[in-house]
């Protein structure tokens, strides 16, 4: 790795003038992250990495890089998402691609990985793996890293979804091991289908709440992967007896649902013929999935 080059004139463009004016920039916008976005779009932009910037921070930025620089902050101005911008999102520690086909992982959804590979423990060596409203395919891929063993099966209604879903198994090494169709959860499945595990990621938005989104999520990622009708449970509710029918005995269920919903979701579970009903907290300390076994019978 090269050392970090000489500091430049005090009225030169370094990498740390350049980023203090973009993060005032964002920060005056009310962009919730300024410096961090700032300093991803710089990464990006020199195609180097967050610590490189700290390491170069007296660098020049030439013209040609400034250039570049400002088109992504024109970008990020009118709230395009970051992960749009650049591309890509971590998820579970793999680059995952996205774009506005699909919704941009958040951390909170690695808690559904978790929980998945957690409960499924005693199985581990071998199983099958179904994985609903699998947009970029980041919680079917995740799991599938983890138990490579397993067959996974990925779903979706959107085949632009499935399209980079396929392209991110295909990526990050698991295309032998995955399988992706298209369909209004499990119509596109054989009636005998089976499964020993079930995820799902629905839409759990109150439709609404839609406007009341921060605008990146609002205008740019798309409603049908949001909107999860008037009392964000439209879809929930169908995923979970799509996974009563799915599971074989003793099977695990898990899905992920919003604030202040897993008073209303646990008890689905109970009536749908789950035991051992769990809920498990975010890192922000939200009760983010609902998880159960189908109960034998």
């Amino acid at each position: 790795m090269p050392e970090p080059v000489e500091p430049a004139t005090r009225d030169e463009w370094t990498i740390e003038r350049v980023l203090g004016w973009a993060a005032d920039d964002f920060r005056r916008r009310g962009l919730e992250s300024p410096r961090l976005d700032a300093e991803v779009l710089l990464a990006h932009t020199l195609r180097t990495d967050r610590v490189r910037l700290f390491l170069d921070a007296k660098r020049v930025l030439d013209g040609s890089a400034l250039a570049a620089y400002r088109e992504l902050i024109v970008r990020r101005r009118r709230a395009e998402p970051v992960a749009y911008i650049v591309g890509a999102r971590e998820f579970y520690g793999l680059p995952v691609r996205v774009d506005r086909r699909v919704l941009v992982p958040r951390p909170d959804t690695e808690t559904l990985v978790e929980v998945a590979i957690e409960r499924t423990r005693s199985a581990h060596l071998y199983g099958e793996s179904l994985d609903l409203c699998t947009g970029s395919g980041c919680v079917a891929i995740a799991f599938a890293r983890h138990r490579p063993t397993w067959r996974v099966v990925g779903i979706d209604v959107s085949m632009e979804a499935l399209t980079l879903a396929r392209e991110n198994a295909e990526r990050l090494g698991v295309v032998s091991s995955t399988a992706f169709a298209a369909s209004d959860l499990d119509g596109s499945l054989s009636d005998d289908a089976r499964f020993d595990l079930v995820t799902a990621n629905p839409p759990y938005i109150p439709t609404d709440e839609i406007a009341t989104l921060r605008a990146d999520v609002r205008d740019h990622e798309p409603r049908l992967a949001l909107d999860g009708g008037p009392d964000g449970l439209d879809v929930v509710r169908r995923v979970v007896h799509v996974a009563a029918r799915r599971l074989r005995p003793g099977g695990v269920f898990a899905v992920e649902i919003g604030a202040g919903q897993a008073d209303f979701v646990a008890p689905l579970l109970d009536r749908a013929g789950f035991t051992d009903v769990e809920r498990r907290r975010d890192y922000g300390g939200i009760e983010r999935v609902v998880s159960g076994r189908l109960a034998p019978g």
